[in-house]
């Protein structure tokens, strides 16, 4: 791999499964991880969602962090219009100021939940549209000065935690390229706009305190396994576990009922979610990994691994690693 690989970890709470369960999952992945030498790991905010428990990400990256030494952790991201800019500055500042050097802040606009639950977190509906004044209003909190007269983060002045702008879409791209913020797009769930959005990025870049040349950082799904039968089968149990988190709606479904729902046009939907996935063995995700880095311009990976439970993620992880030649632990850096 000519790029760095970084993991995107969704936390998710397997049948049968309990949230604590999950968090020790997340502490194993990331230990490993470390060891391996992947970047970074990042956490995605979420709500009212039955399989995923990074809800409240703060928390989470705090847990692992206290678990791990080197390993660059943060928000993949914060939906921060469902947040004041200043309790952000302030959690996130808490982070750095306990483990220096280690927290990113991913930042995304889009409530991360339904409109129910949208309202339950009392999110304004039109909050999303000051999102890039919040940005900034965050920034200065963290790197100073403060926009808001008086109104400083403690923890969290002078810290600089680096901030990363998500999106799916054009609008992400434009906002990281004007502050000169490095720009991650969700591509492992919403490829449509890859090619245009990096592109746009890329040309209207303004270099910044915090990064002088763009940075782009692609999602990408993996299911990494000893042989490519095993890596389908696996990758399908992911698909039939996105058809009950996008349609479940409280219910259940069994595999047959999962697997017709997959053939009709609904189902297809959904897997064209998951356009970008590299599946089989360890030597044919790189391959796919090396020719997607270059399709998508990408300058690092962030990978989801798929497999499902905490062992065949772990397994993945380590598969990944070594067929890309990570070397063990490096020292984090930021951007």
């Amino acid at each position: 791999m000519t790029v760095p690989l970084s993991i995107l970890d969704l936390a998710t709470i397997g049948p049968g499964q309990t949230a604590a369960e999950s968090f020790a999952g997340s502490v194993a992945i990331a230990r490993r991880a470390e060891e391996l030498g992947y970047q970074r790991i990042w956490y995605a905010e979420h709500h009212n969602m039955s399989s995923i428990a990074s809800s409240a990400t703060s928390v989470l990256i705090a847990h692992v962090a206290a678990h791990t030494e080197t390993i660059r952790l943060g928000a993949g991201g914060v939906m921060l219009p469902n947040h004041s800019p200043l309790t952000i500055a302030e959690q996130f500042g808490t982070l750095e100021t306990l483990h220096p050097g280690r927290i990113d802040l991913g930042l995304g606009r889009a409530p991360g939940s339904d409109q129910n639950t949208m309202r339950a977190l009392r999110r304004d509906p039109r909050s999303s549209d000051s999102f890039p004044q919040d940005v900034l209003e965050l920034q200065g909190y963290l790197t100073g000065p403060t926009r808001i007269p008086g109104v400083e983060a403690i923890p969290g002045k002078g810290t600089n935690v680096p901030l990363y702008i998500l999106g799916s879409s054009l609008f992400g791209a434009k906002l990281a390229a004007a502050l000169g913020l490095p720009y991650a797009f969700a591509s492992h769930f919403a490829p449509n706009a890859l090619h245009d959005a990096v592109a746009t990025y890329r040309r209207e870049f303004k270099p910044s305190a915090q990064l002088d040349k763009p940075h782009v950082i692609v999602g990408v799904n993996v299911v990494a396994a000893a042989t490519d039968a095993e890596a389908q089968e696996m990758f399908r149990a992911a698909l039939r576990a996105r058809v009950a988190l996008l349609l479940g709606r409280g219910r259940t479904f069994t595999d047959v009922e999962a697997d017709l729902i997959l053939d009709s046009p609904e189902g297809q939907q959904i897997a064209q979610m998951m356009k970008y996935s590299a599946v089989g063995t360890p030597d044919a995700v790189v391959d796919y990994l090396t020719t997607f880095t270059a399709h998508s311009g990408a300058d690092e990976l962030i990978v989801a691994h798929q497999s499902p439970g905490v062992a065949g993620q772990v397994r993945s992880v380590e598969l990944l690693a070594e067929a890309a030649g990570l070397t063990g632990a490096t020292p984090a850096r930021t951007l």
